[in-house]
Order: structure tokens, then sequence, then C-alpha cells
């Protein structure tokens, strides 16, 4: 047995079998950045003239496989031409993968996604790990381009159009089990014969799935314009191609070359600098970054939390309860009604078959989730979460009567959408470990949960719910106690003006249009539906108090009637089994430009306030919950680098003109010259 390093790779030959590790310097994740792709270069330039039996490409690093390209690397391209040449480089690399004269097979823990997935695409065989959290996929269109080093060629040779385009079109990623099934991993061994089944592979070189004939004739040059103009109208019905061009450029790449590999190679490293280099995925880098800034929060914290209780199993709370569940946190969940547990764990039962498959691993997940009327589960937990109905005094005789029950070293966390601390904390013994930990719902898909501190506060205590937080896969957001906090706050003037609008005349769906067509990822009044109008209304009458803000009648009478939007079946829109009816009205119009400037400027105008407030600490962090939590266009970057984009100047002159037109809502707030990314 022979080695040799390098300072990113190194090298074991096996009897002639050549085990490549990956193990990227000065990092906790293995990236393909420009000195990685050339020392694998060489590598493999090496390897290719030796009496060879095979190739075995692995991670290092137990975090996982490869996580994709350097993204910070993306940030310091000048030009079109240089990202041109850094896709021209990973290609040509991937194709001297791809043309060994021996068979390659990678090995696959934890995470495979984007360049990380291309090479393995490159490989003759791809042997993963039988492990569930195992992520595969193409998730480029997130940062606004899309895959650059032949995986537009590979994968849909490999999986076929169809199941390629969907993977390539939307970045969503799949578990091992749904890998194997559309043939994107070739086996699914334990742990422990990885290595084997490796080794096997080489030796007898066994004939892999093949593509049925229908899904090779997807590719077919005769059905690919058919198939191409319904992938652009499916996507079309999806996002706006004037703020997301990366999914479009991909299919008219297919569409156009696909029966090309060459041309389609160099088309393909062409159509990646022109987006990289663009707007939207600029933009899109910088959100990417703002995640890992989120993500980093949680690290080097010295909290792990094994037993969650939930009080309240309402919405929230069972679908909190559901997601600490899922993973892999042992859960009681405590309600007065027995019928709200069942109803929680028949959400939970639902979520849990839809993201585990596995029946083993569901039948885990719910045997982890335990009813708890009686609250058995307090003493023993690492975290208790009150998610109770939003009534002051009876939170905080709550706490009073649990605290009691609560070891010493327990986290207390209210969920509480709005309500201060500070109105919380007055029959605590203890009020510097009540922290706020407001998640957003649908609780399973939005990322952010905002980590609320009071003066009263101890910051251990929030550094614990950090911590916490990022041990369910959310983003911690942390924010000073104050009503609203960031996201509802900066959310509500947003809201409120969509529903004077509507009392003005116009329709909610020409409202909630303008918005989705400036970006946001839902209309306002949609949004408001779907929140609950009585929740809005609790928000607004709080953040009133302090702002002044009005609300308008209408929203007011809605409550009143009972019409509290999707959960009632009325709100500004028609529901049926929790689907909005969709009806034609005539109504009264707008300018859908003005619209989107009352819109935009008032939320605008309120994340100024906040920033002066000192509501989190910065104009990014700020930008991480706007994007995050509010739903604010991605591909803009965020209301700060909006402002920034735009001009400062631009943007204050603006709501001045809106301030002559509708009045003081519109007065523009102190806090601009804070405004620095």
């Amino acid at each position: 047995m022979t080695e040799w390093k390098y300072k990113n790779w190194y090298v074991v030959d096996e009897d002639s079998i050549y085990w490549l590790y990956f193990d990227k310097a000065d990092s906790a994740t293995n990236v393909l950045s420009v000195k990685v792709l050339d020392e694998l270069d060489r590598i493999l330039r090496t390897i290719s003239v030796k009496q060879a039996r095979g190739l075995v490409i692995l991670s290092a690093k137990r975090s996982g496989f490869i996580a994709g390209a350097d993204i910070s690397e993306f940030t310091a391209l000048q030009d079109e031409r240089s990202a041109e040449e850094l896709m021209r480089k990973g290609q040509a690399v991937f194709s001297r993968l791809e043309k060994l004269p021996f068979p390659a097979v990678s090995l696959i823990h934890g995470f495979c996604l984007g360049g990380g997935l291309e090479l393995a695409l490159a490989c003759s065989y791809r042997v993963a790990k039988d492990d569930i959290t195992i992520r595969l996929g193409l998730p480029e269109v997130k940062l606004g381009i899309h895959p650059g080093f032949g995986g537009t060629i590979r994968l849909p040779k490999l999986i076929g159009a169809p199941q390629a385009m969907d993977l390539i079109l939307t970045g969503k990623t799949v578990n091992v089990y749904k890998a194997k099934e559309i043939g994107l991993v070739d086996y699914i061994v334990p742990d422990r014969h990885l290595k084997d089944m490796a080794v096997k592979c080489i030796e007898e070189m066994p004939e892999v799935q093949s593509l049925s004939l229908m899904l090779k004739f997807a590719n077919n040059a005769a059905l690919r314009p058919i198939m191409k103009k319904i992938l652009h109208e499916r996507t079309a019905k999806k996002i706006n191609r004037k703020h997301y061009p990366a999914p479009f450029a991909v299919i008219d790449l297919w569409g156009h070359y696909a029966d090309r590999p060459q041309v389609m190679l160099e088309e393909e490293a062409k159509s990646v600098a022109r987006l990289m280099t663009g707007p939207t995925a600029q933009n899109l880098i910088g959100v990417f970054f703002l995640r890992n800034r989120l993500k980093a929060m949680t690290k080097g914290i010295n909290f792990s939390a094994s037993h969650i209780h939930v009080i309240g199993a309402g919405t929230m709370g069972g679908d909190m309860a559901a997601l600490c569940a899922l993973q892999g946190l042992r859960v009681t969940l405590q309600s007065r009604r027995p019928a709200s547990i069942a109803s929680a764990i028949k959400r939970a039962h639902y979520l849990f078959k839809k993201r585990l498959v596995n029946p083993r691993l569901v039948r885990n997940a719910m045997d982890r989730l335990m009813p708890d009327i009686g609250g058995a589960g307090i003493p023993k937990a690492d975290v208790v979460i009150e998610a109770v109905f939003r009534n002051i005094e009876f939170k905080q005789n709550l706490y009073r009567d649990i605290e009691t029950q609560m070891r010493d070293d327990a986290l207390l966390a209210t969920s509480t959408s709005g309500i201060p601390l500070e109105e919380l904390v007055p029959l605590l013994s203890r009020p510097e470990r009540l922290v706020g930990l407001h998640f957003f719902n649908p609780v399973e898909t939005m990322p952010l949960v905002e980590i609320v501190s009071a003066e009263t506060t101890d910051p251990d205590a929030v550094n614990r719910a950090i911590a916490f937080t990022g041990r369910i896969d959310h983003l911690p957001l942390p924010v000073k106690s104050a009503p609203g906090f960031l996201v509802n706050r900066i959310l509500m003037p947003y809201l409120m003006e969509a529903v004077l609008m509507v009392e003005e005349g116009l329709a909610p769906a020409h409202i909630d249009n303008a918005a989705l067509d400036f970006g946001m990822s839902m209309g306002p009044l949609f949004l408001a539906d779907t929140m609950g109008l009585d929740e809005c209304l609790h928000i607004a009458d709080s953040l009133s108090e302090k702002t002044g803000m009005k609300i308008p009648d209408i929203l007011k009478m809605k409550v009143d009637k009972g019409l509290t939007g999707k959960k009632s079946g009325q709100g500004f829109y028609e529901y049926k089994n929790g689907k909005q009816v969709i009806r034609k009205k005539k109504s009264r119009t707008g300018q859908s430009g003005d619209i989107q400037q009352r819109l935009i400027l008032r939320m605008v105008n309120e994340a100024v306030c906040c920033l002066d407030d000192g509501i989190v600490d910065d104009a990014g962090l700020l930008d991480a919950g706007a994007v995050f939590g509010a739903g604010f266009a991605p591909f803009r970057g965020g209301i700060m680098k909006y402002c920034i984009t735009e001009g400062i100047e631009s943007i204050q002159q603006r709501i001045q003109t809106l301030e002559k037109r509708f009045g003081e809502r519109f007065h523009i707030a102190n806090g601009w010259e804070k405004i620095k990314l």
C-alpha cells in the first residue's frame, strides 16, 4: 500500500485500486474551489497513466461528501469571461474523470450537492450510505444560476429529462431512497459495507439500471420542442422570468443542445457565466451568506437538548412538537384537551410519512412524540416551550405553576408572536431564563426563528435558544423584545396598507398580484388570510399603541363577523378544504406600480425604524429577517440591499411623495444613516 498527499486530497493505492480522499484544508466542509479542482486535475492525470484497476472518490470529513462549489469565489469574479473560465475548468476536470480507462466510484455520505453531485455524475457508479439524512441535489437555481460542470448534460442522460429537469429547475434535494428509485444512485449499503461495495463495482463492473424507452425518448430531438414548451409554461406559473432567469435558461439550454453534448458544454459555461455576473445571482449569493451567518451562530455553544416539552397542542404547538420529533428529539406534548393532542399527532404522522418515507423511521419518530396531558415531562425536559393562546394573565400563571417543576438548568421559552417578554415575567422567580422562540407558520417549511430577549434575559439563555434552533435545523435571528419583534413589525404596515386599498375599492387579487410582481413570496392579503385575520388584528393592536399605526375598519369588521381567513373558510378570499376558491370579480383597479410603492415603502420605512430602535444589531440581520421571515423578494437581496441598490436618496424621495398624497403614515423614519451592509 502506498500513499501520497496533496493539500486538499490524499491518495491511497491498495492493490491498484486508488482511494482518493477529499479533505478540504482549513474547512469543516468539502467544497470545490479553484485550487481543489487544480489538484484533482493533477491527480487524475497521474492516475490515468498507471496500471489501475479502479478509482474510488470519498470524503475524509464526517460532515458529508461534497457541499458544492466554493461560493465565496463567485463574489470575486470580475466579469463573464472569468466566470466562464471557472466553469470550463470544472467541466474539463470532470470530463477527465468520466473518461478514465477504468471504473470510478463515488462513495456518498452526508450531503452530495451542486458541484459535488456533478462530480459523482461523472463517475461510473454512485454508492450511498444507508442513511435517511443524506441529501442529493443540484440547488444552483437557488443561487440564481444552474449547474455548470456538466450536470445539465449528465443528469438527464442518467435519470431521464423529466426527472432531471424537475431536480434542476426546483433546486430540491432528495434522500437516498428517492435517489435510488430514480436511478441517481446505484447502490445503498450500510456504512460498514461501503468500501466492499466500491471494490465489487470495480472488480465486477455490474450493469446498472437503464432508462426506460419512454425516458430515453424524452431526450429525443423530435420531442424536446414540445417538452421545452411545457416546461416553460409550468415554470412561468411558479416564478417570474425577469426575477429568476436561471430556470428558463436551463430549459432553453437543454431544448436546443441536448443532442450535441460538446456544444451543450460550451453553452452551459456561457449561460452560467451570464447568470452568475447578473444582479439576481449576486443578490441570491448575498442571501446565501446571510443564511450561513445565521447558521454560524449555532456553532460552539455548550448546550445539547434531548428532551423537549411543549405546552399547547394547537397548530403552532403541535407543529413545533412534530418538528422536534422529526429532528430526533424526545418530545412530550401537553394540553388540557386530548382532542387537540390527537389532532396534532395526526398531523405529525402525515409529516413523518412525507419526510421520512421509510416505515421504520416513521414509527421511530412517532415513538419520540408522546402525549402528556398531566405535564409529566416537565421535570425531565431540557427545553420547555409554552405555546398556549395569547392571554397574558394565563401565561403568567402557567409560568408560575411550572417553574417549580422545571430543572434548574432547563430553558423556558414562549412561542408568542408579538407580546413583549416584559409583560410575561412578573410572576417568575427567575425571569432571566425566559426567552422567546417565535416560529412562523408553517413551522416545517419556514426556516426562521426569532430569538427574543428582554433586558432581564440571561445571555446564556439566548445562546441556548440559538443552539436549540440550530439543532432542529432552523435559522436563529436574535431580536430585542418589543411589540411585533422584527418580522411582524415590518409586515404589519405592509398588510395594513393592503387592507386600506381594499377599503378604497381595489380588488384583493389586484393588490396581491402587484406584490407578487415585485417579487414578494406571497401577496399581503393572502398572507393575512393565512396568518389569520384575528392574529393580524391582535398584532396590529399591540403595534398601534407604540407606533400609532391605524387599523382599517374593514379588518375589525371581518374579525367581528368570524371571517378570520383560511381557517374559517372566508377572509379577503374564500377557501374550501384549505384551498383558495378563485372567483373573478369586477372592481376598481389601480396602477400596479403605485400599489407596489405604497406596499413596499411602508415596509421599508418601518424596517428603518426597527434598525434605529435596535431591534436587530445591524442591517444584515434585518435583511435576513426580511427574506427568511417576511418573504421579502429574495432576488433583491433584502430590504436594506434593495434601498442601497435603488439609492437611499431616491427611496426617501418616493416616501416623501407618498406622505404628501396619503398622510403621516408615510412620514420618513429616523435611522437611514444606519443602513450599511
